[in-house]
């Protein structure tokens, strides 16, 4: 299983980031390590003082596929959950600075926890949901799918022209705007179409 994520796919992030908007998806991976499943608590890494949430839709792939055409991507996947694509924004910086790759400050153990998996034919348009992070309760990020500059099928069928999808692998989609800092004893609460999907203890 691998971890398949999508940076500024969402315009008023890339602002609030003063990122350039990207004229093909931002792609880059994280190990299954940085997994956290539903129900665990994510433990704040001792190598940075700087940990952002950016609460993204995540889907899962069910079935083998390389080089897709996009109007058969939608084939590729019937659940969706949300996830939290954890940063650690100072060490971005810091690499970014260098024009060094940003792995160690995306892809660290527990920096993508994900909620339960939702059918598809629950759910509806899969580019009209509405999603969102609460921080301690009060709500941080409210998004849409809609609002997305590369949609999901899209995404599927230009991924799939670099990696070959396997069933099980999770694509983080992007973040919309909202994105902020967590420090030890905060709550995360995740959001799926007003349906609570995820809490997250930061330990």
């Amino acid at each position: 299983m691998k971890i398949i994520c999508v940076g500024r796919n969402y315009t008023e992030h890339i602002a609030e980031l003063n990122n350039q908007q990207p004229d093909a998806p931002v792609i880059f991976l994280k190990p299954e390590t940085a997994q956290i499943r539903a129900g665990e608590p994510f433990f704040y890494p001792d190598f940075s003082k700087d940990i952002h949430y950016e609460v993204e839709l995540v889907v899962k792939i069910n079935r083998v596929g390389k080089n897709i055409e996009e109007r058969f991507a939608h084939k590729y996947y019937n659940e969706i959950a949300v996830g939290v694509d954890f940063t650690a924004r100072d060490l971005q910086s810091e690499l970014k600075a260098k024009g060094l790759p940003w792995d160690l400050a995306k892809a660290f153990n527990g920096s993508a926890p994900v909620s339960e998996f939702v059918p598809i034919d629950q759910l509806g348009d899969v580019q009209n949901l509405n999603f969102g992070l609460a921080l301690n309760g009060e709500m941080k990020q409210e998004g849409n799918s809609s609002m997305m500059l590369y949609r999901i099928n899209y995404l599927i069928s230009f991924i799939s022209k670099y990696f070959m999808i396997k069933k099980g692998d999770l694509i983080f989609t992007g973040t919309p705007k909202g994105v902020g800092p967590v420090q030890i004893g905060d709550k995360i609460t995740t959001y799926l179409e007003g349906r609570e999907m995820m809490n997250l203890n930061i330990k």
